[in-house]
């Protein structure tokens, strides 16, 4: 069953967060490799993954006025990592409030679905969204084909 319910006023907390910043539009950029990388960087680092993965994502104008689209794949930790090295990033604590929020049921293909979804109830409600989401992949069906993903759009504040 396909289902997609919102809130319009939600926080996302996360702790221990490692980061991988990277732009969409770099050449040979292979999601899935990127996060198998830092899987193998927590254990390295003698750290345990806890929760799903993070994926950030924030519209960007480059210097020829193009639009990019910079993107963080983020997971958490059970402690924080000391002497991190790049490409990689740590916080403590990352904490967004008054967030748009919804929990998306059904195919991964259809997620744009859970995004369109809080675009219009902002533009219905006159809610300004600052343009950037966090979407947290909760849950994997493959015999479903289906997913369950947390996604949270900061609004701007009034």
């Amino acid at each position: 069953m396909n289902k997609i319910a919102t809130n319009q006023s939600k926080t996302i907390k996360l702790t221990n967060v490692l980061k991988y910043k990277c732009l969409l539009q770099q050449e040979y950029f292979d999601f899935n490799i990127a996060i198998e990388q830092m899987k193998s960087y927590i254990q390295v680092k003698g750290a345990i993954q806890i929760g799903p993965l993070i994926q950030y994502t924030k519209p960007l104008l480059n210097e020829a006025n193009e639009l990019e689209v910079e993107m963080s794949i983020m997971l958490q930790n059970n402690n924080f990592i000391h002497s991190i090295e790049e490409p990689y990033s740590m916080e403590s604590v990352l904490r967004v409030t008054n967030c748009m929020y919804c929990r998306y049921i059904g195919p991964e293909d259809k997620l744009k679905f859970a995004y369109a979804k809080l675009n219009l109830e902002a533009f219905e409600d006159d809610i300004q969204l600052k343009g950037d989401s966090y979407t947290i992949f909760v849950d994997q069906n493959e015999e479903e084909n289906t997913i369950i993903a947390d996604v949270f759009m900061p609004r701007v504040d009034s």
